[in-house]
């Protein structure tokens, strides 16, 4: 193993507080708090968003800066009734003293009404992201957000 990817007692703090920042971002979105889920990112922080393989494509939306990202946030929340966002498993990879990579796998249940009818909207989603440790916390400095699939159909209470 190289010095970056070798576990190591500060590697392993840092892994964890990583995985930390990946899932204050979903609880914050479940919770509809768009400015606490903005501030898990850099201040220069940006999502480029995908439908689908991000080697085959390019993004088909890009926002960047805690504003942006909040205002942005704010908006997608006011569409749904409910969300519960479930992180599985993270791949995290270290690439410098104060940077480091990840994938992780998403499922985001969203709750919307579509006129009359209830429908839940599943996602699933990998986030391919960059980190950055900024003044000793760990924050994310871009996010790719794909979309791998999303089924929509009607929900029953």
């Amino acid at each position: 193993m190289s010095s970056l990817t070798a576990s190591n007692p500060t590697w392993d703090a840092d892994r964890i507080e990583i995985r930390d920042v990946v899932d204050r971002y979903a609880h914050h979105a479940d919770r509809r708090q768009p400015a606490e889920q903005a501030a898990v990112f850099t201040e220069d922080g940006t999502v480029l968003l995908y439908e689908g393989d991000p080697n085959a494509t390019g993004p088909v939306q890009t926002v960047s800066g805690r504003a942006a990202l909040e205002s942005t946030f704010a908006g997608l929340i006011a569409q749904y009734d409910m969300t519960t966002y479930l992180n599985g498993q993270s791949t995290l990879v270290r690439t410098g003293p104060v940077t480091a990579t990840g994938e992780t796998y998403c499922l985001a249940y969203h709750l919307l009404h579509d006129g009359e009818q209830r429908v839940l909207l599943t996602m699933a989603i990998r986030y391919l992201d960059s980190f950055a440790k900024v003044d000793g916390s760990w924050f994310i400095a871009e996010r790719k957000l794909v979309f791998d699939w999303t089924d929509r159909r009607p929900s029953q209470p």
